[in-house]
């Protein structure tokens, strides 16, 4: 009785609109969060980014007063002998300096100051970088994983399918109506559908252990991106916007730039060895206990001046620096006109394939709306005795396909978008977020 008045109530609540909690669920944002706050690799950008600004206060250092001291403890033993005496004195005293240092002119201490500037830069760049490539990591892993889901959903459906004519193709055996081929061509079909199945189901627990390595965890059910949403074409809809944003926005290219800026700085302080070096120095100490007036004073020499330093010969060994960094500020400026044609090359390549996704996407859903229209034709003339058993298999091996071939070309199809917009170096957490809002919770 207790058992019907529950049946009852639940179906009630039902009735009235309410539903059993629903297993824990996470979007595209939610897991976003959470390999921002957890994947190792951005951490350890993070690190190394803090780590190189520290290159400019190194670099400042050799531009400020440097003080140093000195103190020691010494024994001296003074021996003289004077018709025919000797006379013996020794002590001990503690001779100490104090020694400040300020350059005036060092050309290379400049150069490498305002080359730590540009390392500076250079390390925020690498931070941005590795923030775009989490972006997108975190979105290859995500829809990944819903990929995988779909090629398993549809290859279930398949298995289901062959089962079911398997099991039609048996029972007409059993009646006569249908040669045993039938039967053995339906098995064949069957087992080979069980293997994919097994793969897709390792290929899934694989996937998802690559997004457990980036957030921390494994991943609950994700939010799923509905077949009857629209996927959203590239904004500017010119390839050519997209290219010149990439020679000039893009942070390969950025970073490539900085480097050539970097080696030209490098150029300056090899010949910095050729410049003399003019610094002020100013000490106070006391080297000895001469000249001591009485035994409680305390002697003490001060000196003040300009030190010029002019190096005259160093075997060649800067003329060889300087002809070594500037084929490496050539070597950089290459690779600075190499990274704008890459950054070219990717905007032109992500900008075709989200557009020929988009038609590759169309097509395959008017293909998944004809095979499964074929299906059902095989399997009335399969009923009818106007099609074989192949035939039916045929269809439905094919029908399958196609929706799998579907649900990759979408996620593909986004991937494209946001892969474009790192090439163009202008991918943001909006962007997730922006696909976010198409996708909705998985019912399963």
């Amino acid at each position: 009785m207790r058992a019907r008045r529950i049946a009852t109530a639940l179906s009630l609540a039902l009735s009235a609109g309410w539903s059993l909690p629903a297993h824990a669920a996470q979007d595209l944002w939610q897991t976003w969060q959470a390999a921002l706050a957890n994947d190792p690799v951005y951490a350890a950008a993070r690190a190394q980014y803090r780590a190189s600004i520290e290159q400019l206060p190194q670099a400042r250092a050799g531009l400020l007063p440097a003080v140093s001291a000195e103190v020691g403890l010494m024994y001296q033993d003074t021996r003289a002998t004077n018709n025919l005496s000797q006379r013996v004195r020794d002590d001990t005293y503690a001779p100490w300096q104090l020694v400040l240092t300020q350059p005036l002119y060092d050309w290379s201490r400049w150069q490498r100051y305002e080359q730590a500037k540009l390392g500076v830069a250079d390390a925020e760049l690498a931070l941005q970088q590795a923030y775009q490539d989490l972006l997108l990591r975190v979105s290859d892993a995500y829809f990944g994983i819903l990929a995988a889901e779909d090629a398993l959903t549809a290859t279930e459906g398949e298995k289901a399918s062959v089962a079911a004519q398997l099991e039609a193709a048996k029972r007409n055996f059993e009646l006569g109506t249908a040669t045993i081929t039938d039967t053995y061509e339906a098995q064949a079909r069957y087992d080979l559908v069980v293997a994919e199945e097994l793969r897709l189901q390792h290929q899934l627990t694989v996937l998802r252990g690559e997004l457990t390595q980036i957030i921390g965890q494994p991943p609950e059910a994700l939010a799923e991106l509905p077949a009857d949403i629209a996927l959203p074409a590239p904004q500017p809809a010119r390839q050519e916007d997209w290219t010149t944003q990439a020679e000039a926005a893009s942070l390969a290219v950025a970073r490539a730039q900085l480097q050539t800026q970097i080696a030209q700085r490098e150029i300056q302080i090899a010949r910095a060895g050729h410049y003399p070096t003019l610094s002020l120095q100013a000490s106070s100490g006391r080297a000895s206990n001469a000249n001591r007036q009485t035994a409680g004073s305390r002697a003490a020499d001060s000196s003040v001046g300009v030190v010029l330093s002019v190096p005259i010969y160093s075997g060649g060994g800067v003329s060889s620096q300087v002809t070594e960094r500037v084929q490496l500020e050539q070597r950089a400026r290459s690779e600075y006109l190499a990274a704008r044609r890459q950054a070219a090359q990717s905007a032109r390549q992500y900008y075709t394939g989200v557009l020929s996704g988009l038609a590759r996407v169309r097509a395959l859903e008017a293909g998944v709306k004809s095979s499964r229209a074929a299906v059902q034709a095989n399997e009335t003339g399969y009923e009818l005795g106007v099609r074989i058993n192949l035939d039916v298999l045929a269809s439905q091996q094919q029908l399958y396909a196609t929706q799998r071939d579907l649900a990759q070309a979408r996620y593909t199809a986004l991937l494209d978008g946001l892969r474009l917009k790192a090439a163009g170096g202008i991918l943001s957490e909006a962007d997730l977020e922006t696909i976010n809002r198409l996708l909705r919770l998985p019912r399963r």
